[in-house]
């Protein structure tokens, strides 16, 4: 098997993915990355389903990030030691059973238990995204990984959106049933679809996972970009956790499906992600950086008006969600840059370092949302990427 994946992998290289394997990989990554946001807009009806007490509904979405974390950690860098299909394949498939126990739990401890699994499982789609890079050439690997990170990036910006409205009709254990079925159906697809790649590391299982804080501490712009993205997905997080239930309260008293609505403002981020790669590829990722940054900034301080302002809203939405998309794109060319042979390493490094960011916005929104109201949150989106970009004028002031 192993020479026949081999010839696949180089096979692929030569031929870049394709058309149809790049919408796999796209709406695959895109199903996949959904699972941690179905949650966002749903807190509130999940919490009072079950029992949870209002300043702690939020760390709903916590613990899903906290699971994909841990999938990347130990789960991703896998992708560099084991053959990738398999992987990808079994890694879908037990996300399957994650979503169909996390639909069926009784109670607060199985709730929790079913997002961390399917948080961690979740992590396929982090596979996917070094496989469609070893496979694309090297002058165009920055439009590829941008062109699947649109798919990804659809699917967490239409999470919000499509679990709101479902809602409304399925409640919220439907949602994550239907979620279900979709991976079943993808893996079945990519059963039959995906290439095989054999990777030509032959370190151990825990020498691989001990090289990923080397890499960390080794790699200065593997580090950097992870804290600065880290930054910009809690600012993310934070405010797409704490909007929704400012939505559904007085002045708006939003619906579910209202909810939904708004949440579509935020979709327009997807077209962020292949502008961005394609950017990058023609040097442009310095001034993208800082653009991305400062356009966090200016949504959050748009946002201080939306206490009142429905229009203040839906401009933040879309402003940091295409200023958050755009950001993560130039850091994966970036760092893809780096090692072709130890992308999955790096990419589990990359996603782990923002993904932590993110479950810290998520954690913080309840709880500052009732100790310091919505000019509370505000202010603190505004400081996530605000650190970042002193950050990125301290260490790359001078030039990469």
């Amino acid at each position: 098997m192993s020479q026949s994946a081999t010839k696949a992998a180089s096979a692929g290289d030569s031929a870049g993915l394709g058309g149809a394997l790049t919408f796999l990989f796209a709406l695959s990554c895109g199903a996949l990355a959904a699972n941690l946001y179905y949650a966002q807009p749903l807190v509130s009806l999940m919490g009072a389903d079950l029992g949870l007490p209002i300043a702690a509904e939020s760390a709903i979405v916590t613990v899903a990030q906290i699971g994909y974390a841990i999938g990347l950690v130990f789960l991703v860098p896998l992708g560099d030691l084991l053959e990738n299909r398999a992987l990808i394949l079994v890694t879908m498939a037990t996300n399957v059973v994650g979503l169909a126990g996390l639909a069926l739990a009784p109670g607060l401890t199985s709730l929790f238990a079913g997002m961390l699994f399917v948080g961690a499982t979740s992590c396929a789609a982090q596979m996917l995204v070094p496989l469609a890079a070893n496979l694309a050439p090297e002058e165009e690997r920055g439009a590829v990984v941008g062109n699947v990170m649109s798919g990804l990036l659809g699917g967490i910006l239409l999470a919000r959106p499509v679990s709101s409205f479902l809602a409304d009709y399925l409640g919220w254990r439907g949602v994550f049933g239907l979620s279900a079925a979709l991976i079943a159906v993808l893996a079945l697809v990519s059963l039959f679809m995906l290439p095989q790649r054999e990777p030509a590391g032959e370190r151990g299982y825990w020498s691989l996972i001990r090289s990923l804080g080397r890499l960390f501490v080794t790699e200065p712009v593997l580090r950097r970009r992870g804290l600065y993205h880290a930054a910009m997905f809690a600012a993310f997080s934070l405010f797409w956790t704490a909007a929704p239930i400012i939505l559904l309260r007085e002045p708006f008293d939003f619906s579910p499906s209202g909810v939904a609505l708004f949440a579509l403002a935020g979709v327009l981020g997807v077209f962020a992600a292949p502008v961005s790669g394609r950017l990058a590829d023609r040097g442009y990722a310095r001034i993208g950086t800082i653009s991305a940054l400062s356009m966090v900034i200016a949504a959050f301080f748009v946002a201080i008006f939306g206490a009142t302002s429905l229009t203040a809203l839906v401009v933040a939405a879309v402003v940091v969600d295409l200023g958050v998309q755009a950001n993560l794109v130039f850091g994966q060319r970036e760092i893809y840059r780096l090692a072709p042979n130890i992308r999955n390493r790096l990419n589990a490094v990359y996603m782990t370092t923002f993904f932590i960011g993110g479950a810290i916005g998520s954690a913080l929104a309840s709880p500052v949302l009732e100790a310091f109201g919505w000019f509370g949150v505000c202010i603190l989106g505004m400081a996530m990427p605000g650190a970042a970009l002193v950050y990125f004028a301290l260490a790359e002031g001078k030039g990469d």
